[in-house]
């Protein structure tokens, strides 16, 4: 298999992203939903999936050899879709990305939301799919992968590459910092905390796993210099600078300065929590008003033609053959 990216006769025609949907398996859990975006020379149109537009080549045959790998967590009570954005650019690019839909703890179904154990699994099980299973195997640089992660999926792509968490120090943060959104979500469920707190630390790493795009990670305040050393890989970091529900200095800020050196940080001034999902639809705005809601004057479509491209810069260099 080689290991370019496009050959130059590929590289030089305009790519679409090819979309699919598959199911990973996860040993004796319920299957794992996930939303596949990847390089094509079909024609893109404009799809509706639910409350989202994509504009996606719908079944394309994927083009190109030795792709590298990006597997996506989204945050809490998301979905595979709520960076599809930043997936379609990724693809367009000659990326394989493959989001996960996180079992317990997605829109439909928020029955595990505080529990974090299974999230590194349901990655690595989604990287065994796509090397196995997904038709389009033979195209993929297993030695390339990479992971994207946003609010729990920060925090999951952080031990996905090595980073352990001690989850007994959720307790303690939350009652010193009790109206914390992460505490609130807590608070709804004593049960499932005092079980996370048994489990004390919180381990998941994939060596095959190369670089990681950490964007607003929840429970930076479990992590430390030491349970983040063993982390050897590229990391970008993105903060949003007026992020109320993962303020700081207990969750992007407690991740950057326990990370080892150097790091790629990005802040985004006036930026909330929730501008790091994709531009909103009228339709899904209207559906969820508090994740497409931005500080005034804060272009979140502007902001994501820069913030897709920073990602895949990183992700180019990060992955390089």
């Amino acid at each position: 298999m080689s290991v370019a990216l496009l050959s130059p006769a590929l590289a030089a025609a305009p790519l679409a992203a090819g979309f699919d949907r598959q199911q990973a398996v996860d040993g004796s859990d319920k299957p794992l939903e996930v939303a596949i975006w990847y390089p094509t020379e079909a024609r893109a149109q404009e799809i509706d999936l639910g409350p989202f537009t994509l504009n996606i080549a719908r079944g394309g045959a994927v083009a190109g050899q030795g792709l590298p790998l990006i597997v996506v967590s989204h945050g809490n009570g998301g979905s595979s879709l709520g960076h599809h954005d930043t997936a379609v650019a990724l693809a367009q690019a000659g990326f394989v990305v493959a989001a996960v839909t996180h079992t317990g703890d997605n829109h439909a179904d928020q029955s595990k939301e505080v529990s974090m154990v299974a999230r590194p699994r349901h990655l690595s099980r989604v990287i065994d799919h796509m090397l196995s299973k997904w038709s389009g195997r033979d195209r993929i640089d297993a030695t390339r992968i990479g992971v994207f992660g946003f609010s729990s999926g920060g925090f999951t792509a952080l031990t996905l590459v090595g980073g352990v968490a001690d989850l007994g120090l959720i307790g303690p943060h939350c009652q010193r910092q009790p109206t914390d959104y992460a505490c609130q979500v807590m608070a709804r469920r004593p049960t499932e905390v005092a079980a996370l707190g048994a489990t004390e630390l919180l381990a998941g790493r994939d060596p095959r796993v190369r670089a990681a795009v950490v964007v607003a990670p929840a429970l930076g305040f479990t992590l430390t210099q030491a349970s983040l050393a063993a982390i050897t890989v590229p990391i970008q970091l993105w903060r949003a600078e007026d992020d109320v529900l993962l303020p700081q200095p207990w969750y992007a800020e407690a991740v950057r300065a326990a990370l080892p050196k150097p790091l790629d940080y990005r802040e985004v001034p006036r930026a909330g929590h929730f501008d790091f999902l994709a531009p909103c639809t009228p339709r899904f705005a209207a559906m969820a008003p508090p994740l497409c809601s931005s500080q005034p004057g804060f272009d979140r479509v502007t902001f994501h033609r820069e913030f897709n491209a920073a990602v895949l810069g990183f992700l180019k260099v990060a992955l390089k053959p």
